[in-house]
């Protein structure tokens, strides 16, 4: 294919077309050419699409969105009940952020979210792809919106060579280049559609592609080798203990973690520190502790292996709660899920 320059109208044109026959049926969106969506929605579901996928996401933005229909009732919500209903999502430290910004804009808004960019961006917890985000989709704001999708999609057109992290600040320069006053949140959301659904990351489908004539990661045969990225550090590895209690009527001691710190201020089962060398010491309260197994689990920084730990009693630590095991099991995170179910392989716990 002979080398080409891309062209900004005639991209736009197209992508927006496409967009405007293909657009994705999601349940925080509009459909495209109708009325803007309400900022809740479109907020809620920028925090936790964020290292999230769609299918993943949807069920608890149903769940969210039917028991705090509106940002004042979710900023009146207790905090544990809030961080329950986000258990299995991930990056805990975006449900505090979600409570925070609740707050603010009921508490200092009047429950009314800011229209502009600016006035997003000062809100708690809304950083800078957020605030263009609800800019551009809910109040059709001209916002550079650049996620992971758009990133790729830039990156394609353009040919960019330079490994990303240090290619961003050019993809978002790059992507500046299509923002215009003319539909800027269907613009948004057509180029997140395009590389959700066509633009892939290992299987593009160019063939069907709108604007495939005017790429040039397409013209140098090789599309899937954009976006560059920088190889990875290796991971680092922790281990740790869990300690997996349960009382005579089959119900499990938990504990509320700590406000600061990974998974912060969510329910966890009682742990030993999470150290790179095997961990040591005295079980924190006094039982016939029974080993179950271990569990893996990968967090962004680290992958972990808990050795799980499984014991009766009647009296937990000053700290812990005695909670239905089924209950627990649902507002866990994804760790402590993991090493509840491991528990229940230890045959002869019940006998």
């Amino acid at each position: 294919m002979a080398h080409v320059s891309p062209d900004i109208s005639a991209i736009r044109a197209r992508l927006l077309a496409w967009y405007d026959a293909h657009a994705r049926s999601l349940p925080w969106r509009a459909a495209a050419g109708a009325a803007r969506t309400e900022p809740y929605r479109v907020w809620l579901s920028e925090v936790m699409l964020q290292q999230t996928t769609v299918p993943h996401a949807t069920p608890y933005f149903h769940a969210f969105t039917m028991r705090w229909p509106g940002v004042e009732d979710l900023a009146a919500a207790e905090d544990a009940e809030v961080m329950g209903a986000w258990a299995g999502l991930g990056y805990y430290a975006r449900a505090r952020n979600l409570l925070a910004c609740a707050r603010a804009v009921a508490g200092d808004h009047g429950g009314v979210f800011p229209d502009t960019e600016a006035g997003l961006l000062a809100l708690p917890g809304v950083g800078a792809y957020t605030a263009a985000a609800v800019a551009a989709i809910a109040f059709d704001r001209a916002a550079n919106v650049v996620d992971g999708n758009v990133e790729r999609v830039m990156a394609r057109l353009f040919a960019v060579e330079t490994p990303v992290p240090a290619a961003r600040p050019e993809l978002r320069r790059l992507a500046a280049l299509f923002v215009t006053d003319d539909r800027p949140g269907d613009w948004a959301q057509a180029l997140m559609d395009l590389g959700a659904t066509v633009c892939r990351p290992r299987s593009p489908s160019c063939d069907i592609c709108p604007v495939s004539d005017q790429c040039r990661g397409l013209a140098t045969g090789e599309p899937t080798r954009f976006l560059v990225k920088a190889r990875k550090a290796d991971r680092p590895h922790r281990r740790g203990l869990a300690y997996v209690l349960f009382d005579a009527q089959g119900r499990v001691a938990v504990e509320t973690r700590p406000d600061k710190g990974l998974l912060g201020g969510m329910l966890g089962l009682p742990t030993s520190d999470w150290t790179a060398e095997d961990p040591s010491g005295p079980p924190p309260v006094p039982a016939d502790w029974r080993a179950a197994g271990a569990v893996e689990h990968v967090f962004t920084h680290f992958s972990l292996t808990l050795t799980v730990l499984t014991a009766q009693g009647q009296t937990p630590h000053a700290d812990w709660r005695w909670m239905p095991v089924q209950d627990a099991r649902a507002a866990l995170p994804t760790v402590f899920a993991k090493a509840l179910d491991r528990a229940f392989i230890e045959p002869d716990l019940f006998l």
